[in-house]
């Protein structure tokens, strides 16, 4: 494993532990309350949205792994019990692990287009694949924080319409 790709592990991995540390902290019977703005997302969804849009840019994107993705169940997904996120994270962890130690330093120069499918919102463009590994980073880190918020106004028993 390059220099490189080794601080994207790392800092990767840093972020998908601190997820996995709220979701085992989380109030029970709370993971899928949502925050009463029209846009606010509940902790489960947030979570299982970081866990396959990682899953799409590092290892499909970045590794080249064949990956799938229906990004609007990502936010309508729920779940009571943390454990099952928890361990998708970790298998995460795990095959980022795998794929990323096995990834040749010139692959991160590798150019595509995804598919609108496997894009997200907006129009796809081209970009490499040490872009769609960083932007995974990126990302996930951004939703770190939203996942965060979320979990202490669910602690401090905020309702909707509260």
């Amino acid at each position: 494993m390059t220099a490189e790709v080794a601080i994207y592990l790392k800092e990767l991995l840093w972020v998908l532990d601190q997820i996995t540390e709220i979701l085992a902290t989380y109030p029970v019977g709370r993971l899928d309350w949502r925050p009463s703005t029209s846009a606010a997302n509940s902790g489960y969804a947030i979570a299982n949205h970081v866990l396959q849009v990682t899953r799409v840019y590092a290892l499909g994107f970045g590794c080249g792994q064949v990956v799938t993705r229906n990004r609007s169940v990502e936010f309508t997904a729920d779940g009571g019990d943390s454990r099952e996120l928890i361990t998708k994270l970790r298998e995460l962890a795990h095959d980022l692990e795998t794929a990323l130690g096995a990834l040749p330093a010139e692959t991160l120069d590798r150019r595509l287009r995804p598919s609108p499918d496997l894009w997200g919102t907006g129009e796809p463009r081209e970009i490499s694949a040490r872009e769609a590994i960083v932007e995974s980073i990126r990302h996930a880190a951004i939703h770190l924080g939203e996942l965060r918020l979320t979990r202490d106004l669910a602690v401090r028993g905020d309702r909707p319409g509260g």
